[in-house]
């Protein structure tokens, strides 16, 4: 204002010059200002921790009521009734982070047979015969599934091997990554972490307490990252935050499914890397029996196929709890999500009855549906790489303009797919940012 009071029109000169004068401060904020982390999974529970130690501002926000992502133990079906909805299992327990936590903790683990004991076909006891072809079929399995030359499916590896090898080779898809064996990278399946699978009692609380004491906004769902500035802004449902850098690490059915938008959109290498994914359907139905009707453990756990409808592996009496959880995967799965929770819960019921016998209806108390194909905020259970996209995962940690980066157990490389992977791939997006910022 002049001495008067009235406004002065700048002149083009005096414009320039406040330009001038001010970038400098600009560049100085963009490496100072605080790194926003969208997603309170593994990942983004990882990428806070890094950034916190090494006294990085950052704010960490989540769509969800609650942290962990995939990683859940579900209470619904009573406080002591737990079951991990998502990751129970710390794979490669060798390098896996988790593992040392876990142990620090005191969780308790449980060991695995290797075998169901019992293999119900149509409703009825499979014959000895038809549990040796079983067995036939995963026998050599693993050297069937090694890519010989180009990245083929699963399903085209195990052909190879002749009918048997191909029906196990659905059995392990569906029931290990969630997803029909066609569609899945037999060269991405071969690069995976191999070692010692830990099942912990609670896997998702145990991630839920170590990062209890991070500072986390809930229930804050990002709408969009516009990334055109010197800063990056990124609209959320709790008001517009503005940032030096981003860590997105929001489940890849998400991403795809377009519900963070981009401005500008994403590189054509980053939507590549994104067309090369997609999400698997693992889903399990939780059943809370009667312990005065049915002991499932006179059993041990169990494997129902029925021509037509989905395989089905059933976990009984899961740390000695009185409940069995029916795990199972694919397109048959996508559709008994989008059943919803009473179809899904008679299914598994019908397919108990066949295994122990009628009592098992009336002593089933209640059922609970962990159907990420339909959850909003994952839509998927975890990303599976398409024959052809062996490089997708590596891909798509490419930085975006130097300022937006991506994480999770999308990315996470031979750690795909696990808890463990996603918490690495965090710690890694979070020194990538820092060393970003520095520069």
């Amino acid at each position: 204002m002049t001495p008067s009071g009235c406004a002065m029109r700048p002149t083009r000169r005096t414009v320039l010059t406040s330009a001038l004068v001010a970038a400098p401060a600009l560049r100085a904020w963009a490496r100072t200002g605080p790194v926003v982390i969208v997603g309170a999974g593994a990942a983004g529970l990882a990428a806070a921790s890094a950034l916190r130690s090494a006294g990085r501002s950052f704010i960490l926000v989540e769509a969800r009521d609650r942290i962990g992502g995939r990683a859940f133990t579900d209470t619904a079906l009573g406080a002591a009734y737990p079951f991990d909805a998502g990751a129970e299992y710390i794979h490669w327990a060798e390098r896996n982070p988790w593992a040392p936590i876990a142990r620090a903790a005191k969780a308790r683990f449980a060991g695995e047979e290797g075998w169901a004991r019992k293999l119900v076909i149509d409703g009825r006891p499979a014959t000895e015969a038809e549990m040796a072809n079983r067995r036939a079929g995963f026998s050599g399995l693993d050297a069937l599934l090694v890519p010989k030359a180009a990245d083929i499916s699963l399903a085209e590896a195990a052909g190879i091997g002749g009918p048997m090898a191909v029906q196990a080779a659905a059995g392990l898809s569906r029931l290990s990554l969630g997803e029909d064996p066609e569609r899945v990278s037999a060269m991405d399946y071969d690069r995976l972490w191999s070692g010692t699978d830990l099942w912990v009692d609670g896997y998702g609380a145990l991630v839920a307490h170590h990062f209890a004491d991070l500072p986390v906004r809930l229930g804050c769902p990002v709408h969009a990252i516009d990334w055109s500035g010197q800063d990056v802004r990124i609209e959320t449902g709790c008001g517009t935050l503005t940032a030096a850098a981003v860590i997105v690490t929001v489940p890849v059915g998400v991403l795809k499914a377009g519900r963070v938008a981009f401005t500008p959109a994403l590189p054509a290498s980053t939507q590549a890397a994104l067309d090369g994914l997609r999400m698997g359907a693992y889903t399990k139905i939780g059943l809370r029996l009667d312990p005065a009707k049915l002991d499932p453990a006179t059993v041990g756990d169990a494997v129902s196929l029925a021509k037509g409808g989905p395989t089905i592996y059933f976990e009984m009496k899961p740390f000695g709890r009185s409940l069995t959880v029916a795990n199972l995967g694919g397109d048959l799965a996508r559709d008994l999500c989008r059943a919803g929770e009473a179809a899904a819960v008679a299914l598994a019921t019908e397919r108990l009855v066949a295994i122990l016998g009628a009592d098992a209806r009336d002593a089933v108390v209640a059922g609970r549906l962990a159907g990420w194909w339909t959850d909003p905020y994952a839509l998927g259970s975890y990303a599976i790489v398409a024959p052809g996209h062996a490089e997708a995962r590596d891909r798509l940690r490419d930085p975006v303009g130097g300022r937006v980066f991506f994480a999770g157990e999308a990315l996470a490389g031979g750690g795909a797919m696990t808890v463990g992977g996603a918490t690495l791939d965090g710690a890694r997006a979070a020194r990538d940012v820092l060393k970003a910022l520095s520069t």
